[in-house]
């Protein structure tokens, strides 16, 4: 695995029940263009804090990471316009249901989008993971530095939403699972919800 520790900056206090430390905020920048960076070890990451908007099926509903507290949450950048996105979405669901009940969710960012022909695309294709409907990227902003334009991108947030590896590239199932899984057994921080809850 590929340590980037130096990208990080910044400090935060822990939002996880525990006593102040030292997690940094995430910022991101692309070691030599690589397509695939895994932060490790889990103290080197940096925490992605404020990531929150409109729910795709429910406008009057702001949906974001804080509804998934003590989750591995897989975020996946993505328009119904976007051909890669299309062939992903199928690997992406069946990470949803495998990884379910060890506390993972995915969810999915909708970017450069119409609400109706995104819904449609999502219903068509039978995904259930919950998805945020943000046009305009300004979801993104949580992702200090991140490339806006670059669709598909995935990225593995560990319990503490912590970025644990970035795809700026469509993935596949074999690849994607086993970095899930790892990221998934790493220790839980204390007061974590229990595996398998989503937003309520």
């Amino acid at each position: 695995m590929l340590a980037v520790s130096a990208l990080l900056s910044g400090c935060a206090n822990s939002t996880d029940g525990n006593a102040p430390s030292s997690i940094k905020e995430f910022t991101f920048t692309a070691p030599g263009g690589q397509p695939r960076i895994f932060y490790d070890p889990p103290d080197s990451r940096g925490q992605v804090r404020g990531l929150a908007g409109p729910d795709l099926f429910d406008p009057a509903k702001t949906i974001g990471l804080q509804d998934f507290r003590g989750q591995v949450v897989v975020l996946n950048i993505w328009g119904a316009w976007c051909g890669p996105c299309r062939a992903e979405m199928p690997d992406l669901q069946l990470i949803q249901e495998q990884m379910a009940p060890r506390g993972v969710t995915v969810l999915g960012i909708d970017v450069r989008d119409e609400r109706a022909a995104a819904r449609d695309f999502i219903t068509s294709r039978g995904i259930t993971y919950p998805s945020i409907f943000d046009q305009a990227g300004r979801s993104l902003l949580a992702l200090d530095g991140f490339p806006r334009n670059t669709v598909p991108s995935t990225i593995v947030l560990d319990r503490r939403h912590r970025v644990a590896a970035v795809y700026l590239t469509a993935i596949r199932f074999s690849e994607l699972i086993a970095v899930v899984q790892r990221v998934a057994a790493e220790q839980a921080p204390t007061g974590a919800a229990p595996a398998g809850q989503g937003p309520s």
